[in-house]
């Protein structure tokens, strides 16, 4: 008996690990970062996938709003509050959009307690 609930624990603790090694890397890559762009008419949430995030120096809202000076305009995911199937609230996102770059435009990151939806590439 001890030697077969040895190899159990064995097996149940090796396909834990294998879970983790294949599915974590997965759910990294849809991680997306919120982040509140304000100017003088209104103020807007918009999501950038880590990925795309980590292209751009610093990596946070100052990276952000460098890039859009830089490129002078860019495409992102504008992000909304939405209900989900089972009631809850989350963050979705709405649909893509172009911003550009204006004197009068601020760029803060955005903290949700919402859980936050992946872009989904494939509704461009």
């Amino acid at each position: 008996m001890p030697t077969s609930k040895r190899l159990l624990l064995g097996l149940g603790l090796a396909a834990l690990i294998m879970e983790s090694v294949v599915i974590q890397p997965a759910l990294a890559a849809d991680k997306v970062s919120l982040f509140k762009v304000v100017t003088t008419k209104d103020e807007i949430v918009i999501g950038i996938s880590e990925g795309d995030l980590a292209q751009m120096e610093g990596q946070n809202a100052g990276g952000v709003a460098k890039a859009l000076v830089a490129k002078g305009s860019m495409s992102v995911w504008q992000y909304a509050v939405r209900k989900s199937a089972s009631g809850d609230l989350e963050q979705s996102p709405l649909h893509k959009i172009g911003l550009i770059a204006s004197d009068s435009l601020r760029v803060e990151p955005y903290a949700t307690p919402l859980k936050v939806l992946p872009i989904d590439e494939t509704k461009k």
